[in-house]
């Protein structure tokens, strides 16, 4: 299987999970994927971080992914979040993605445990070998409790099916190591610093402010691999309030917050999240109402 990167860039949106009475709200989740085709999102993922995966029984899981991508039927790729600290059950989510013909899988590096780097390179390989499927690594050390190495994404880069990797270090150096050790397409995982990471070879996002303003996204980043590199900072500087302030809290608790302001979903949150404090709404408020997301 040769690299095909070509669906792996871009203004990816890293899909909220709406909830309604405890369940997924299909009518909401509907109107979202509405939202984003019609936005022209290059690349919807289902299952991720910010779809609340932490929180979804097994069940919910798949169902959501193969909901995502019956409905999205081929209009933009679908990139199934499948990660797991525990390496069979990754499998089984990442063969779950194959049989409903997602265009690849989100990986994130197993959290809590704290593997070493060769841990973290078997379980990448064991599952690349397992299943014929595109992987974009994903490095949350934040979340996880272990970053993976740009010298282990060299090695796992030379594994044919491991096409990208989400970088959500917070590391420019860390990006630029990985970019010189390797080909593989390198995807901002923090929305702050999707701009200059592209502007030192990163291919794109996998976005939370994508959720709210998805136009915007898209359009700096494509400014971005076309080289406008003017236009596409004068739409980084607009957003940056909002790429802020959808972190204040714990994502999602913010973006959801937004997408409730919006009408677009019920903020609902399954604990351990809980609601936004009320001084953190206002200020997320004030900055949807100066993008004219709100009124």
């Amino acid at each position: 299987m040769m690299k095909d990167k070509g669906i792996f860039e871009g203004s990816m949106v890293a899909l909220v999970t709406p909830f309604r009475n405890g369940k997924i709200d299909e009518k909401a989740l509907k109107g979202l994927l509405d939202f984003h085709l019609k936005a022209k999102t290059d690349v919807i993922i289902p299952c991720g971080t910010t779809g609340e995966s932490a929180t979804l029984s097994h069940e919910e899981h798949r169902w959501l992914m193969s909901f995502v991508i019956e409905y999205v039927n081929r209009r933009v790729p679908v990139i199934c979040g499948a990660g797991s600290n525990n390496t069979e059950e990754a499998l089984g989510l990442v063969r779950h993605a194959k049989k409903n013909n997602a265009d690849g899988v989100l990986v994130v590096t197993p959290y809590y445990n704290k593997p070493t780097q060769e841990g973290l390179y078997r379980h990448y390989e064991f599952l690349a070998k397992k299943v014929e499927i595109p992987i974009i690594l994903y490095n949350v050390p934040g979340r996880t409790g272990v970053s993976l190495m740009p010298s282990t994404v060299a090695r796992l880069a030379k594994i044919s099916n491991i096409v990208a990797i989400k970088e959500a270090s917070g590391n420019l150096d860390q990006v630029e190591q990985i970019r010189e050790l390797c080909d593989l397409n390198i995807l901002s995982g923090d929305d702050a610093l999707t701009f200059p990471m592209m502007a030192i070879g990163g291919r794109g996002c996998i976005s939370v402010t994508a959720n709210v303003v998805p136009g915007l996204v898209r359009q700096m980043v494509h400014r971005a691999l076309e080289g406008a590199w003017h236009e596409a900072r004068e739409i980084h500087r607009e957003i940056y309030p909002l790429n802020k302030v959808l972190f204040v809290e714990t994502n999602p608790i913010p973006v959801k917050t937004a997408l409730g302001m919006m009408k677009k979903i019920k903020p609902e949150l399954r604990l351990p999240l809980c609601e936004m404090k009320d001084e953190n709404q206002e200020k997320l408020k004030g900055v949807l109402k100066k993008l004219g997301v709100i009124s």
